[in-house]
């Protein structure tokens, strides 16, 4: 099956928030970066699988493919207390020890990378398993980095050397065996 994945588009919050499973708002680019996917984008999917979060929902509205399915396993990653508040302003203890072993340590109240991985790794398990030719998903920069590790079979504590833009669409083939997994390219 070949799987095309797109990010939703930028929002409009600064790099200096932590918003993980918060809803925050559009960049004013929206539009534009919506017209963008639309001509990028093949129209023949046997179904889209997108995040529940609001800057997915809306992306998937905009794009108007029929057979959306919203999948809580491809939300990012839940930083709990530490949603939408500035990096600086956290604990900045507490910070660095979570940045210490960010993989295995869980934030205040909300989940580690292993967890993420481990929703991640289910959700692709169970989809190998389907019949459709042609899917699209609709993320996060933290799930699409675990669906590199997941593919590459790559340490957990590398994913943030893999760069996820805006705007991007990667594509992968998904197989039976997972030995015959293919990235088939970047858009």
């Amino acid at each position: 099956m070949e799987v095309y994945v797109i990010r939703h588009t930028p929002v409009a919050i600064g790099k200096d928030f932590c918003y993980g499973q918060s809803d925050v708002p559009l960049a004013d680019t929206f539009l534009q970066d919506t017209e963008h996917y639309k001509k990028e984008l093949p129209k023949d999917f046997d179904i889209v699988y997108c995040s529940p979060l609001n800057r997915c929902k809306k992306l998937a509205t905009a794009l108007q493919f029929e057979n959306i399915i919203f999948e809580n396993a491809l939300m990012e990653m839940n930083f709990g207390d530490w949603e939408n508040k500035k990096w600086n302003d956290l604990n900045q203890s507490d910070l660095n020890h979570w940045m210490k072993d960010f993989v295995n340590i869980k934030t205040p109240k909300g989940e580690n990378l292993v967890e993420l991985m481990e929703r991640v790794k289910i959700f692709v398990n169970s989809l190998r398993n389907q019949e459709y030719k042609k899917v699209l998903l609709i993320t996060h920069a933290g799930v699409i980095r675990c669906l590199w590790v997941y593919l590459l079979e790559i340490p957990l504590k590398n994913i943030f050397k893999i760069p996820i833009e805006y705007n991007q669409i990667f594509i992968f083939n998904l197989m039976n065996n997972p030995n015959l997994d293919s990235i088939k390219r970047i858009k």
